[in-house]
């Protein structure tokens, strides 16, 4: 039973080249496809962490996997959404923004690590990877259905989330300046 959190992440993992696979093809039944699969790799993030959280199963594997998976997927539907022939398009500058952001706070935690400091994942984290998914999830529908311009929501939540990951973002960096001092004694300046 411990282990079942780190299959669920490894699960999300294995998910991200079905949904590559089914953006490649750009018509209403296949985005409706990658919606539904996008929603069941948001699940298993959900259950993901009520295990963890209930029984207490986290692990140092699962304290990686998890967090990979999640950006794994999201930058991965992003990138295929990016570059889909079909209009209009996710803008490829914001996947870019986003995927920087990611890389940015990933290498921030290893060098915090490399000081013994852990980053544990903030609210502005977690509020930025819950208007991804909906913004994912708007982007992978595209197609207006039931009233509703399902790329032009999916935008709105990418905009918001894109602000919020970068505020988290610099919110990290602060934190991790004043609690390693990289200004000061952990790296030296040339003159």
């Amino acid at each position: 039973m411990a282990a079942v959190p780190n299959l669920l992440s490894l699960f999300r993992i294995a998910l991200i080249p079905v949904l590559v696979l089914l953006l490649r093809r750009p018509d209403p039944t296949t985005a409706l496809v990658a919606t539904g699969t996008f929603f069941l790799a948001c699940l298993s993030d959900f259950f993901d962490g009520y295990f963890a959280r209930r029984h207490a199963y986290t692990t140092n594997v699962g304290k990686f996997l998890d967090p990979l998976a999640d950006k794994l997927i999201v930058m991965a539907a992003l990138t295929m959404l990016a570059a889909m022939p079909r209009e209009p398009r996710v803008p490829g500058w914001m996947v870019v923004v986003v995927v920087g952001r990611e890389l940015a706070v990933t290498g921030l935690r290893a060098i915090a690590s490399g000081e013994g400091l852990v980053l544990a994942a903030e609210e502005l984290g977690k509020y930025k990877t819950v208007l991804q998914m909906f913004a994912v999830h708007g982007l992978l529908m595209h197609y207006p259905r039931f009233g509703i311009d399902w790329h032009a929501a999916g935008m709105y939540f990418l905009w918001l989330s894109m602000i919020v990951g970068v505020w988290s973002a610099v919110d990290y960096h602060v934190k991790v300046y004043r609690a390693v001092g990289l200004g000061g004694r952990g790296v030296r300046t040339r003159t």
